[in-house]
């Protein structure tokens, strides 16, 4: 199939890699012609500069990753609207450098985990169990709700989704990894999984609101994610609300997980994918949070990201596809 083709139905992808000549063929060699890149800052001729060097690759630059400053989400005023305006501008930058989607955090708390629990062949699992977790402890945010986080997240899309509409740029929400009903103090916004989900896409109307979903974060707030993650899903890939997938696997669910191999977790991964395709999901599927191990030394000009998962990661996503396309 060709690359024109590929951007039209669900492909591989990468997040987390730059654009040097090494890192780009590194994706080449393994069947990666999509991604999400990592960059010094967000100036257009920053991004159209990123953008055409990969295209000089073959491969085409859809997303970057944007981290957004902590007075939004904690609401910290008035450094908020400065930091709100600059978001603006990233947007407008983006969609002037001919970028598809921006992908954030709305994290009132950042992402949580417990110490890391051995994997196969020497590999180690991130690990989440809440009876090692002080969850005694509050964080600098203190005691949120579940309806102060919306309320914050509300004002966020208000200010910058009309920009994301006019440069016609998709804002990509990751999940609160891990869901938890509260953490630390605060209430996720994610969690009961499905509903808070569509209380967030529900904030605002746009084409241009959705998600940058992450497969195993959605897993890890539900009780049994072999059963409960498709639906999920399926509703939202086919309400044209995910702009790109984590594609990854769990063992475990709420509460208590390991974030393993594509290969041997509870979720069934060819299901998952054909359930992405039969919705009509266009974009990235990518690994994320792949297991680490101690010889994962990336060579120089490579960023320090896991490379030998990576490489298995890419490989069965490729295949996962192929066979979800050649069912039909």
């Amino acid at each position: 199939m060709s690359t024109a083709a590929q951007s039209n139905s669900m492909h591989v992808g990468v997040q987390g890699i730059g654009t040097t000549r090494q890192e780009l063929q590194f994706l080449v060699r393994h069947g990666v012609r999509h991604m999400d890149a990592a960059v010094e800052n967000t100036e257009q001729a920053t991004l159209e500069r990123h953008r055409e060097a990969a295209a000089a690759e073959g491969v085409r630059l859809e997303m970057i990753h944007i981290n957004l400053p902590r007075s939004i989400p904690l609401a910290l005023e008035p450094q908020r609207d400065a930091d709100l305006d600059a978001v603006c501008r990233i947007v407008e930058n983006a969609g002037r450098a001919g970028i598809r989607g921006l992908n954030y955090n709305f994290c009132i708390l950042p992402h949580q985990r417990t110490e890391s629990t051995p994997g196969r062949g020497g590999s180690s699992y991130s690990t989440f169990d809440l009876a090692r977790f002080d969850n005694d402890t509050l964080s600098e945010a203190g005691r949120v709700d579940r309806d102060e986080a919306f309320a914050r997240i509300l004002h966020f899309l208000q200010r910058v989704v009309p920009v994301a509409e006019e440069y016609k740029v998709q804002l990509a929400a990751h999940l609160n990894d891990p869901p938890a009903p509260v953490l630390k103090g605060v209430e996720r916004w994610n969690y009961p999984v499905f509903e808070g989900l569509k209380r967030f896409v529900g904030l605002v109307d746009s084409s241009f609101h959705g998600f940058n979903f992450c497969c195993g974060t959605c897993a890890e707030g539900l009780e049994d994610p072999g059963t409960e993650l498709y639906p999920i899903v399926r509703y939202f890939a086919a309400r044209g609300k995910i702009f790109n997938i984590h594609f990854r696997n769990i063992r475990g669910g709420l509460h208590r997980f390991q974030e393993v191999w594509p290969d041997e977790g509870d979720i069934d991964m060819f299901r998952l994918a054909q359930t992405l395709h039969e919705a009509g999901y266009p974009y990235m599927l990518m690994p994320d949070h792949a297991p680490h191990h101690a010889d994962d030394v990336p060579p120089p000009g490579l960023s320090g990201r896991v490379r030998q998962a990576w490489a298995f990661q890419f490989g069965y996503i490729i295949a996962m596809i192929q066979a979800v396309r050649a069912m039909g």
